[in-house]
């Protein structure tokens, strides 16, 4: 199943039935009066997060959603029966913004979050509605209102607890493969990945996601190579570890080449948690590998991990170090949900 991360659609909710108009006309009854039924309700348009899904790419082969009608009033004060909703079923971590992609209407990080979109329109008096003293026989009904209707983007943005990041071929690919149990594509040619991918990783009898993004070259966020589109999914992540290539020519470069295309893309990417360590340490020599560490020392104004996802050096203390933020992360989140108890004396 193809990876797909965002969609635009369009959505319309029912329009409302008409009002009928309409008489009592029965043998031996002498005032029978108007009896035109209103008109029923349009659908509305509802937007729900489900299980089960990690991807839009049903969205990819339908566009178009509409909720029925509501059907028209009948004689004998009959109201027209409500118009069927439409439900666009999301992942969980899908926001929904306005057609020009700059406001989010919505935000579904939760499963079973549920949001009505558009209402459909009210269904209109029939004549029963407009009797009066003075106005025995009114011959009058309302149309139906018609329904709203909108283009609107959906934009997904996969849960993870940890997200990697770094230059292409910087390994982690094979850092996912080696942690989790996905099986992502693994080369030895830039830009291997082309769509994020998600792991669970199970250290000290503890888990947590861990997604992997597509490299970031200088100028991604130009558009330059695949871009920066992809960052969105590590916006939720709680903390980053930094892959940077030990083969490359410099460390320090390559890491400050991916920490200024996180500040250009801004959303405070460049200011969460970052874990940096070096990666392929097992094909450096001892001469090469200390100054290599040396440089990334000095530019991320750290000390490294030195990793080798490959022999496992390392991987633990990167997955202990990653676990650490995560969990003191979700117990900062735990106590500001959790419901303060009042004072008492």
């Amino acid at each position: 199943m193809k990876f797909l991360d965002q969609a635009k659609v369009y959505v319309r909710s029912g329009d409302g039935g008409a009002g009928c108009v309409s008489f009592r006309r029965e043998k031996f009854i002498e005032f029978g009066g108007p009896d035109g039924g209103d008109g029923g309700r349009g659908g509305d348009v509802w937007i729900e997060c489900v299980d089960g899904l990690n991807t839009l790419i049903d969205y990819r082969y339908q566009q178009h959603f509409k909720a029925k009608k509501g059907d028209h009033g009948k004689g004998a004060n009959r109201t027209g029966a409500r118009g069927a909703d439409v439900v666009l079923k999301v992942p969980a971590g899908t926001q929904i913004l306005d057609e020009e992609e700059e406001t989010v209407l919505a935000d579904l990080t939760e499963v079973g979050q549920r949001i009505k979109l558009l209402e459909g329109g009210n269904g209109g008096f029939g004549n029963a509605q407009f009797k009066t003293s003075t106005n025995q026989a009114p011959r009058r009904a309302n149309p139906g209102l018609e329904g709203q209707e909108r283009w609107i983007w959906l934009r997904l943005k996969l849960i993870a607890d940890a997200g990697l990041v770094g230059l292409p071929n910087a390994g982690k690919s094979t850092f996912l493969a080696a942690t989790t149990a996905a099986k992502p594509k693994i080369a030895d040619y830039p830009f291997t990945t082309l769509h994020p991918g998600l792991g669970v990783v199970r250290v000290d009898g503890r888990e947590f996601v861990l997604a992997d993004i597509p490299g970031l070259i200088e100028g991604a966020h130009e558009g330059i190579g695949i871009g920066d589109r992809f960052l969105g999914h590590v916006e939720r992540c709680r903390a980053l570890l930094h892959l940077v290539d030990g083969t490359s020519e410099h460390a320090g470069k390559a890491y400050k080449t991916v920490r200024a295309e996180l500040a250009a893309y801004g959303n405070g990417l460049d200011e969460k948690p970052e874990i940096v360590a070096l990666s392929k340490v097992d094909a450096l020599s001892p001469e090469l590998l200390k100054q290599q560490k040396e440089r990334l020392k000095r530019a991320a104004k750290r000390t490294p991990l030195l990793v080798s996802a490959q022999s496992g050096q390392g991987v633990q203390e990167a997955l202990r170090a990653l676990l650490a933020i995560v969990e003191g992360a979700r117990g900062v989140e735990t106590e500001e949900a959790a419901p303060r108890e009042g004072w008492q004396p």
